[in-house]
């Protein structure tokens, strides 16, 4: 008998039986406003024409990065789903945007029906929480292209906004105030200096508890990113929001700069919070310059509002009725021409 396409490492049972089991994952996201069952070539979601008088669509698109080779070491596969979901939900939140439904990635060199499972269960978990649905994706083996044992992990996500509700940054001025929201850890940024520094520097095994961290090295690092999709929903109607900022790839300066107009630039307080234990430690067993900190990781804030002096309070004041703790780190202001 000739060769086959099992004998080239794609068993199309295994992945048929896979497939059904995510798909009931994935319906277990479904609302009112997804027509289409799990299965055909696209999925379905009707748009609610009666709330969103003039809607503006809104997309992104993201991965987990490196963190994923964390969840490999220690062959924990749901935190990451979780993660992707939650990252793409704050992004399109922050331009005022309700998500809608997410689509997702998997590209592997054989298809493993328990870690796909996993994935997918955290994922369908995070849209849950979130109200969004998973309404499809794709799962691709390609033997020789991906390591064993790794897989890659995308997602797609598509919100609305109406066009008079979306914040954009363009109204921030001198004196606006930045308010920051704590994250959970380094949710999924910073993971390839992290791991350089405690994976290969200083050689930590990260199964063993730290008792600095009060948790293994591995439970902090797979922390799982933050929603903030409810203190978001709760603020963003308050008069005086400018502008929201959610700390990814680049710090907070990188991420809450990409607002500002020409001219305009920050003056953070470095000191107004406590940077969690996590941050300090990989500093310290890396040697890392404080400017190298600032311009890789969150530090311990995941999100940032900019607002008006005179709402501050009334921000703060929301949040922390939400039980949402925020504190204030600083403003903006004119940047020097001979800056």
């Amino acid at each position: 008998m000739g060769l086959s396409y099992k004998d080239a490492g794609v068993n199309l049972n295994t992945a048929e039986e896979s497939t059904r089991k995510i798909a009931s994952l994935a319906k277990s996201t479904f609302n009112k406003r997804v027509l289409n069952d799990i299965g055909l070539f696209a999925g379905f979601f009707e748009l609610d024409l009666e709330k969103y008088h003039h809607p503006v669509l809104v997309s992104s698109i993201d991965g987990v990065g490196t963190k994923l080779k964390i969840a490999f070491m220690l062959d924990h596969h749901s935190s990451v789903g979780q993660d992707l979901v939650n990252h793409c939900i704050n992004d399109i939140m922050t331009c005022g945007a309700d998500p809608l439904f997410f689509l997702d990635y998997i590209g592997t060199q054989t298809l493993e029906e328990r870690v796909a499972e996993e994935i997918i269960f955290g994922m369908a978990k995070a849209c849950k929480e979130n109200d969004v649905a998973l309404i499809g994706g794709e799962t691709a083996e390609m033997p020789g292209f991906y390591s064993k044992g790794e897989y890659d992990l995308a997602g797609t996500i598509i919100g609305v906004v109406n066009r008079d509700d979306v914040i954009d940054g363009r109204n921030i001025q001198p004196d606006d105030v930045l308010v920051g929201l704590f994250s959970t850890g380094l949710h999924t940024n910073g993971f390839s200096l992290a791991r350089k520094v405690l994976l290969e520097y200083a050689k930590v095994d990260i199964a063993k508890f730290e008792s600095r961290l009060h948790t293994t090295w591995g439970d902090a690092l797979l922390a799982i990113h933050k929603s903030y999709k409810n203190p978001i929903q709760a603020v963003r109607k308050i008069e005086g929001i400018t502008g929201i900022s959610h700390i990814t790839g680049g710090g907070l300066v990188g991420n809450t700069k990409r607002l500002l107009q020409p001219g305009l630039t920050l003056n953070i307080d470095w000191c107004a919070w406590q940077i969690p234990t996590l941050f300090t430690l990989i500093q310290e067993l890396g040697d890392i310059s404080d400017e190298e900190m600032q311009q890789v990781f969150n530090l311990g804030i995941g999100l940032v509002f900019v607002v008006r002096p005179e709402s501050v309070d009334t921000v703060i004041r929301t949040l922390n009725d939400m039980d949402e703790p925020a504190v204030t780190l600083g403003k903006v202001v004119r940047q020097e021409s001979n800056v």
